[in-house]
């Protein structure tokens, strides 16, 4: 997709459908925030919709509006924030007075703007202005008839439909602002395979910064249905999975949410700068194998993860966290940017206008190596290929995770065998990125359906990376 400069003004929405004015507002924000180091009145309105078809009917049928703003004053390392529902001066004078003692008896100078950048990485189409709502039920019962009729052994199908369209604004006290039209949208089939003594389940989906239409062609869904079928016999086939510290292969793409979650975290400004990440004054030092990096990358056209300028109005960026094993830097806020002395990288994100911004991720993912994926999977004489990862837990302070996986398989004298069920990985993020020994030339990104939570607050993220050889995990199984 090319990109284009994006206008730092998409219309005058929150201006001629509300009491505010453009002037007087930016005005009154000046005013609200005087004295502080940084802060913005981030204003969203947003349209969502959610359809699930389960167990041959129609389950759930969701449309919902949102609108309201966020007043946000920084003062060295505190925040004060108030949000509301009701977009009038009124309220954000409120608001003002509710966050007005961060600044008490502070005298700071306000920060510089954003630079003016970005780049639109996707378009400002409305996925709710698609198909009506007849036609979107009648392709959920077109799924699920056909997921169905993909094997008799088929017990259970669940199809989801979900799309938003959100609109933010963000002024500053100086007067800059700047606007973002953000789509998303996402198809999930889930499916339950049963032989009359055990079950095995399978799950698939796809989703991006866009309108439905590619997503809701035959062609596209058919495949995502087929694959939750596919992953569903397998597992119906699977044995106990075998314990112990062995060798494993992750597969490529949806794997790099095990990266996701053991090492991007750990990478984000504001756990550094509080010395509570295992990354914590690391910097410079080797921290992975050599040929092991990483990104974190907000740009791409279109993804899940993408943002034209993240939630404090930074753009986004490509940023490298590690790079050849040597960690080169953080993810990064505006506040905590600011306090570590060094450039904020667009990473500045928030749930909605009800949430205070943070440093989270966008899209993050492990580069491509030299090694052919056949070759790294024959240099095992007996381990795990994992494929698939479910849900997990990770202590960011020492990096310690346990990740579930969802579709694996015994490796036995460099081939693939049985598949197996009931394995989870264990292990310590920065230890595991140490034991990386080869590095496929497989890359692959996520289908777009990855959802991130961190304090409270969820957004949507992708992840990544190339098909990877590590050594010595430990293996949690049910084999007795």
């Amino acid at each position: 997709m090319g990109c284009a400069p994006m206008t730092t003004q998409i219309g005058d929405f929150f201006f001629t459908n509300t009491d505010l004015e453009r002037e007087q507002t930016s005005a009154l924000v000046g005013d609200l925030l005087q004295g502080c180091d940084d802060g913005e009145l981030f204003l969203e309105y947003g349209q969502s919709e959610g359809l699930v078809f389960d167990d041959g009917r129609l389950k759930t049928a969701i449309y919902d509006t949102s609108q309201g703003f966020g007043l946000r004053a920084v003062a060295g390392e505190t925040s004060g924030y108030a949000h509301s529902c009701e977009l009038s001066r009124a309220a954000i004078k409120r608001a003002g007075q509710a966050i007005g003692v961060v600044k008490t008896g502070h005298g700071g100078v306000y920060s510089d703007a954003p630079v003016r950048t970005n780049t639109q990485v996707y378009g400002p189409d409305n996925p709710l202005d698609g198909p009506d709502f007849a036609t979107k039920v009648a392709l959920l019962q077109e799924i699920d008839a056909f997921t169905r009729a993909q094997n008799d052994k088929i017990a259970q199908v669940s199809v989801s439909l979900a799309g938003e369209w959100r609109m933010v604004e963000i002024l500053r006290t100086d007067g800059w602002n700047v606007s973002d039209i953000r789509p998303l949208v996402r198809l999930n089939v889930s499916v339950v395979a049963s032989d009359g003594e055990r079950m095995g389940n399978g799950s698939y989906g796809a989703g991006g910064r866009e309108a439905y239409t590619k997503f809701i062609e035959p062609d596209h869904w058919q495949s995502v249905a087929k694959e939750a079928v596919r992953q569903a016999l397998v597992n119906l086939e699977a044995v106990d999975a075998p314990a112990g510290e062995m060798d494993v292969v992750l597969g490529p793409g949806w794997p790099g949410v095990m990266l996701h979650e053991a090492v991007g975290h750990g990478l984000e400004g504001d756990f550094n700068r509080k010395k509570t990440s295992a990354f914590a004054g690391l910097i410079g030092e080797r921290v992975a194998s050599p040929g092991v990096t990483v990104v974190d990358d907000g740009t791409m056209g279109q993804r899940r993860g993408s943002l034209s300028i993240d939630d404090e109005g930074t753009p986004t960026s490509a940023t490298t966290l590690i790079e050849d094993g040597i960690l080169k830097g953080f993810m990064q806020d505006r506040l905590n940017a600011r306090l570590m002395g060094v450039n904020p990288t667009g990473n500045g994100r928030r749930q909605s206008y009800a949430h205070s911004p943070m440093p989270r991720m966008t899209n993050t993912f492990m580069l491509a190596g030299d090694k052919d994926p056949q070759e790294i999977i024959s240099s095992v004489k007996s381990g795990l290929y994992l494929s698939s990862f479910g849900g997990g837990q990770v202590d960011i302070t020492n990096g310690k995770f346990v990740f579930t996986c969802t579709e694996a398989y015994k490796i036995e004298n460099g081939k693939l065998t049985a598949p197996v069920k009931g394995a989870t990985l264990i292990g310590n993020g920065p230890d595991a990125l140490t034991r990386v020994t080869m590095i496929g030339n497989d890359l692959e990104l996520d289908n777009g359906i990855g959802t991130c939570g961190k304090a409270g607050q969820s957004v949507p993220v992708g992840v990544g990376q190339p098909t990877l050889r590590m050594n010595a995990l430990t293996v949690g199984g049910t084999a007795t």
